[in-house]
């Protein structure tokens, strides 16, 4: 019998953020320095990667299925991957299915030259987009939203790419950082609210940008400072030319990229990630204090900056209660209920000896379904704990994203069905807590959180969403979304 390939347990209920893209203008070894930065950036996207260069005469072009190391480990694929500039994409899908033809960059020949895409994000009106455009008689060779926007500068009648560019992003709405790729030039943009991140770095005489600083850091580059929202850079031989095409808008930079997502040893925003972590444990610790335990354990690995902000500020011992194997991604057997049980053991285990006869607090950053947190209780109680308590260092993930981040329906979330009490009953837990959404603004430094005009996206917590859900509002399916809709902030 065919043996099949399935995702471990605790994979399958966290957050994913869409992708990661990475450009380098000027470099010898622009596409080995693409395929280092991609790698950095492997937790922003983990079914496909590509990269698309350019040298004086054409554009080269990688693209795969599977992780970074998966795909350009070869020297003689980056051998392949001529010019002195490159574009690259980490993909994990929240629009267009899991094909060869939807990984990214993308690239097409247009009427001034060849012009390579990379996207994160997702944008919020892509339907009437394809649908106009469809009907203008365009061809699309994928199912992804990264698609319209390269047909909206194909038809825009602007002269240069510049404009081209400019011209079709006024007409998309949602959430992008963009990097493209053209003859002689490499263009960032953000979307004038700044959803997702986007930094700018040099090395020496070459230009990066990157969504992170961590894919800076591991290529030896300078961080020089973040693309603005609304920016855009144009980056040719001549150096770097800013401009804000698309007037004034308060950023609204999605709060979880602090909470989760991003790598815990990148800036963003001029923040450090992993110490906005911690003051986010810390705050947590003084919002929910669990005084009578004995020790706090973090979910690994996500969990564990909380985890230490929260012991730091309680005065509680921090200790790794919960083993993580990183050599367990998939399993190539059986998937039988038994198999996926036993998984469980393979991905994490219970560190006994500092956990028998204990009560343990337990510092997770998310739920998200509950599946994976009921799971890692039973383990913490098999391994003799005598109390479990749970403290989550965001707001209870009540709402779907639609701005670049893969989550479950509405209603398949945890925190949209239940109330804390039936939370609780269902993770098994003595006690459960999650941080307020003025404690994350606290964390971050600010008073709180402006009701009025909130300083970040948190829409997955509070269901206000800054940008319309023109697709959602549009589609048969709109009833389920009712809800949202009644509370989006024109």
């Amino acid at each position: 019998m065919k043996n099949l390939m399935i995702e471990m347990p605790f994979d399958d209920d966290k957050l994913h953020e869409e992708c990661g893209v990475f450009g380098a203008f000027g470099h010898d070894d622009a596409a080995a320095l693409a395929a280092l930065g991609l790698h950095a950036l492997q937790h922003r996207g983990q079914e496909a990667s590509g990269i698309v260069t350019h040298d004086a005469e054409q554009f080269y072009a990688h693209r795969a299925l599977g992780l970074v190391d998966e795909t350009f480990s070869k020297k003689k694929v980056i051998e392949r991957l001529r010019g002195r500039n490159a574009v690259g994409h980490n993909r994990y899908a929240t629009t267009g299915d899991t094909l060869e033809r939807n990984i990214q960059p993308l690239y097409a020949d247009l009427s001034f030259g060849g012009f390579s895409l990379a996207h994160n994000g997702n944008l919020t009106n892509t339907n009437a987009l394809r649908r106009n455009l469809v009907n203008d008689g365009a061809i699309f060779q994928s199912t992804t939203d990264t698609e319209v926007i390269i047909h909206l500068v194909a038809t825009s009648k602007k002269k240069t790419i510049v404009e081209r560019m400019i011209d079709a992003l006024k007409s998309v709405e949602g959430a992008y950082s963009l990097v493209a790729l053209t003859d002689g030039q490499m263009v960032g943009v953000r979307d004038p609210n700044g959803f997702r991140p986007l930094v700018l770095g040099r090395l020496g005489s070459t230009h990066i940008l990157a969504s992170e600083t961590c894919a800076l850091d591991i290529i030896g580059a300078q961080f020089v400072r973040d693309v603005e929202p609304g920016e855009m850079v144009v980056i040719n031989e001549k150096g770097v030319l800013s401009q804000r095409p698309f007037g004034d808008n308060q950023s609204r930079f999605c709060v979880f990229e602090y909470i989760y997502f991003a790598r815990p040893d990148s800036m963003l925003e001029g923040r450090s990630v992993y110490d906005m972590r911690k003051k986010i444990g810390a705050e947590l610790a003084r919002e929910s204090p669990c005084p009578d335990a004995d020790l706090v354990v973090p979910v690994p690995d996500s969990g564990v900056p909380a985890a230490i902000g929260f012991a730091q500020e309680s005065g509680l011992p921090f200790e790794l209660g919960i083993i993580r194997s990183h050599y367990v991604g998939r399993t190539f057997i059986e998937p039988t209920d038994q198999i996926r049980h036993l998984g469980v053991k393979m991905k994490h285990n219970a560190n006994r000896a500092f956990i028998e006869g204990k009560k343990v607090v337990l510092v997770d950053d998310s739920i998200v379904r509950g599946t994976t947190s009921k799971k890692i209780v039973e383990m913490i109680r098999a391994a003799g704990a005598t109390e479990v308590h749970m403290r989550i260092s965001s707001p209870p993930t009540a709402h779907s994203c639609f701005y670049g981040i893969d989550t479950p329906s509405t209603e398949e979330l945890l925190a949209h069905r239940m109330d804390l009490e039936k939370i609780r009953d269902f993770i098994g837990v003595d006690s459960i807590a999650y941080m307020s959404i003025d404690g994350v603004y606290r964390a971050t430094g600010e008073a709180g959180r402006n009701k009025d005009n909130p300083q970040y996206c948190d829409a997955c917590f509070t269901g206000e969403y800054p940008v319309r859900l023109t697709d959602h509002e549009n589609s048969a399916d709109s009833a389920k979304i009712s809800h949202l809709s009644e509370r989006l902030q024109k």
